[in-house]
């Protein structure tokens, strides 16, 4: 009878361990879905973006004196204040894919933690399979959009640093708020623009392929996916 009520108890915790995965499963899904609004269903070879972290010696060196120093001035700035996730890495390489060629950008986990988690997140999911560089200048190009006029995306906080907008740069864009910036829509600068400087999210450099943004000139060139 005592092995029955062990083998019972095994059972049981086994069956509750099953729907439990289950249930966290789905509601991953859910938190995925109302990020995005959907989520997408293009095969694997169609993904604009393919990430590939990047190993640093100085990984998860952010202490937490940095990071109150960081909130004190979101305050100060009458900002919102959110917390970092934890797990973030201090750099991550990525590859966009363009039909003009393949763009490899870095992202700076250290000076940009929300903003690259939120860049990683929308790439894994697929969010920006086939969207295009909507924008287009001898300065400038940005890209992201989901409506592809300059007018879609959410809304997500600004993060500040001391990173200067040198060619290749990478931007987040945003409204007349300078304290809120647009979830989606990321920039790419050609030129030195330090009128940029510590107005937006300065998030990641470009390594490999300013020569094709320097290509991206009309429509038929601006698909973010090859």
């Amino acid at each position: 009878m005592t092995k029955f009520y062990v083998a019972l108890t095994v059972v049981l915790i086994a069956v509750f361990g099953s729907i439990l995965y289950i249930t966290q499963g789905e509601s991953i899904k859910k938190s995925i879905m109302s990020s995005t609004g959907s989520i997408p269903t293009l095969p694997a070879e169609s993904s604009s973006l393919r990430v590939v972290p990047k190993e640093q010696s100085g990984e998860g060196q952010s202490s937490a004196r940095q990071q109150q120093a960081q909130q004190q001035q979101q305050q100060q700035a009458g900002a919102p204040t959110f917390g970092v996730e934890e797990g973030i890495k201090a750099s991550y390489s990525a590859v966009i894919k363009t039909s003009k060629g393949n763009i490899t950008v870095t992202l700076f986990g250290k000076d940009a933690p929300n903003t690259v988690k939120n860049f990683l997140n929308k790439i894994k999911s697929g969010f920006y399979n086939n969207l295009t560089f909507h924008r287009v200048e001898d300065w400038v190009i940005q890209g992201g959009d989901p409506k592809g006029d300059g007018t879609g995306g959410g809304l997500m906080q600004t993060e500040m640093n001391a990173l200067p907008f040198t060619p290749g740069s990478l931007g987040v864009a945003r409204g007349a708020d300078i304290r809120i910036s647009n979830d989606s829509q990321f920039f790419i600068t050609k030129t030195e623009s330090s009128h940029l400087n510590q107005q937006y999210t300065n998030f990641g450099q470009v390594t490999e392929g300013m020569d094709v943004v320097n290509k991206i000139k009309n429509y038929q060139q601006r698909s973010l996916t090859s």
